[in-house]
């Protein structure tokens, strides 16, 4: 297989889920923010680009360090999609009540002792885009890189929360049983190690599943599932797995289900399939009809697919961040946004109840101590109750019930893991917490 199939089906799969990216990029190019942002390095600009401006299919970087920084905002331009329609019906304002001093507002990185501000941590996280909602109100909007108020951007595994949400709608309203075997739901899967799972431990994320992704070693089982997921034409003489759930198909147990959270983009994808097989609807359309026609959104979202057309439920969303401000405010709300209630209240508080700490902590994430993960949310157990959907290269929706708070960020930071940006973020946040409870 040539390197530029394998790397053309990380980018679908991988890239856009949970994939610890190169980072590498030219000596005489800075890494810091305002040196690698799109704009300023050119990319895909004029008519045609210049040759060493384009960033395009099907070469096998557009997703590398910095070029990256573009791609978040045009996946779409890269990829086949589906659309998530916000339906026809006008959008509902966001009322805004801006205030001042956010740039000053101070606080300690994890594991530093010299203070940074709000305005420093932007360029620190190389943020695309943040919105920050107090009381329902925008308090707070920036823009830079690749993104402007009109744009969308590439969400990662924020798509997880979203599909785990509405398995958690479908569970409250009886529509799906959390405790049934995934085999009796899709019987495709009865050979897997998905089969004798119960439905919570694929939402939650501990199953016991034999697939690594070690991105490093080129015989991890992340490859497989890449290439099967890639929408591009299979490499000659290509035998595997075609599409997600082909490849779910294939997925071999490892120990035993329930006893250990750990973080598996293939769960969602299974989830993906359960929920497609409970209504009737892919997750595209289920996500449209539930929460974005429903939440007044601006724009139409749109999901990754692969070559059969099935959406990628574990990290293919792309939104505008306005919108993902939305879906926060409906989880602080509690399943309601603009006077209408759009699912029952007990869907946030199971999320927020949070999932089992002890299964949790066995995964070792430092910035994450005494957390757990609920139905594809990351919930903190902090004095604040926050609870986030979370994504690769620093995406995030933080919802934080106490300082009736939302934050919705876009980021392109070169490191996927978020390990490498929550010192400068959480604490940045539980920052802007406390400057607004005492506003």
């Amino acid at each position: 297989m040539t390197s530029q199939h394998r790397f053309s089906g990380f980018c679908v799969a991988a890239a856009l889920a949970a994939a610890f990216y190169g980072t590498s990029v030219s000596a005489k190019t800075a890494l810091d923010a305002e040196s690698t942002d799109p704009v300023t390095l050119g990319w895909m600009q004029g008519f045609p680009p210049p040759p060493d401006k384009l960033v395009m299919q099907p070469e096998s970087d557009f997703f590398s360090f910095p070029k990256m920084r573009w791609t978040v905002c045009h996946i779409r331009e890269l990829m086949p999609t589906k659309q998530v329609s916000r339906g026809l019906r006008a959008p509902v304002p966001l009322e805004y009540a801006p205030l001042p001093g956010f740039d000053q507002v101070s606080f300690v990185p994890l594991g530093a002792d010299t203070p940074m501000n709000w305005a420093q941590s932007l360029s620190a996280n190389y943020t695309d885009g943040l919105l920050v909602l107090h009381e329902g109100k925008v308090v707070y909007e920036h823009y830079s890189g690749c993104l402007n108020d009109a744009g969308k951007h590439a969400a990662m595994s924020m798509t997880k929360s979203l599909t785990g949400l509405l398995a958690e709608i479908l569970v409250v309203e009886g529509r799906l049983d959390e405790k049934a075997r995934v085999a009796t739901l899709v019987p495709e899967l009865r050979d897997s190690a998905f089969g004798n799972a119960t439905v919570r431990q694929v939402m939650d994320m501990t199953t016991a599943l034999q697939y690594s992704e070690d991105y490093a070693n080129p015989k991890a089982d992340i490859w497989a599932y890449s290439r099967a997921a890639s929408p591009l034409p299979k490499p000659e003489g290509y035998t595997g797995p075609d599409g997600y759930f082909e490849y779910l198909e294939t997925v071999k147990g490892n120990g035993k289900h329930g006893e250990a959270f750990g973080y598996r983009t293939i769960n969602s994808d299974a989830l993906g399939w359960i929920i497609a097989r409970v209504t009737g609807k892919d997750v595209a359309q289920l996500l449209s009809e539930r929460i974005w026609q429903k939440i007044g959104a601006e724009q139409d979202a749109y999901l990754t697919v692969d070559a059969k057309g099935t959406p990628f439920a574990g990290g293919g969303l792309s939104a505008g961040l306005r919108d993902l401000g939305r879906v926060g405010q409906l989880m602080l709300e509690e399943g309601s946004l603009n006077g209408q209630r759009l699912f029952p209240k007990t869907v946030v508080e199971n999320i927020r109840a949070g999932g089992d700490r002890n299964a949790f902590a066995k995964a070792g994430y430092t910035t994450l101590k005494g957390g757990s993960y609920r139905s594809m949310w990351w919930v903190f157990h902090n004095d604040h109750g926050a609870f986030a959907a979370r994504g690769v290269h620093g995406q995030t929706i933080y919802v934080d019930p106490t300082a009736n708070m939302v934050i919705a960020r876009f980021s392109s930071f070169p490191t996927a893991a978020n390990a490498a940006i929550d010192p400068t973020s959480l604490p940045a946040y539980q920052a802007v917490a406390e400057y607004l409870m005492a506003q």
